[in-house]
C-alpha cells in the first residue's frame, strides 16, 4: 500500500470524524438554545449535517440530550441519512484502495 493511499483514507477518517462531532455539537447547541428561547439552528441544518457524514454524531446527540427525539423527521430521516452517507462513505474508501 503506497503512502497517499494511507493519506488519503487518513483524511477520510479525519472527516467522518469531524462530521460527527459537529453533529453532536449543533444537537447540543440547539438543544440549549431552545431552552433558553434562543435563535436556533435550522432543521434543514441539522439534517444537512447528518448526511454529510454526521448521522452518528446527531443521533447521539439526539438521545443524550433528548432532542428531537418526537420528530419524525428526525427519528426517521437521521437513519436514513445514516445509511445513506455509510454507503457512500465506504464507496469512497473502496474507491481509495481500488485506485
Amino acid at each position: 500500500m503506497d503512502i497517499i493511499k494511507i493519506v488519503c483514507f487518513g483524511l477520510l477518517a479525519l472527516y467522518v470524524l469531524i462530521i460527527n462531532i459537529a453533529g453532536y455539537l449543533s444537537m447540543y447547541i440547539d438543544k440549549k438554545r431552545a431552552i433558553k428561547g434562543e435563535w436556533r439552528i435550522s432543521e434543514s441544518m441539522l439534517l444537512s449535517i447528518s448526511f454529510l457524514g454526521g448521522a452518528i454524531g446527531s443521533m447521539i446527540g439526539m438521545q443524550v440530550k433528548r432532542h428531537k427525539t418526537k420528530h419524525k423527521k428526525f427519528t426517521i430521516g437521521v437513519p436514513i441519512c445514516l445509511v445513506v452517507s455509510s454507503v457512500i462513505i465506504g464507496f469512497v474508501a473502496y474507491l481509495i484502495f481500488v485506485i
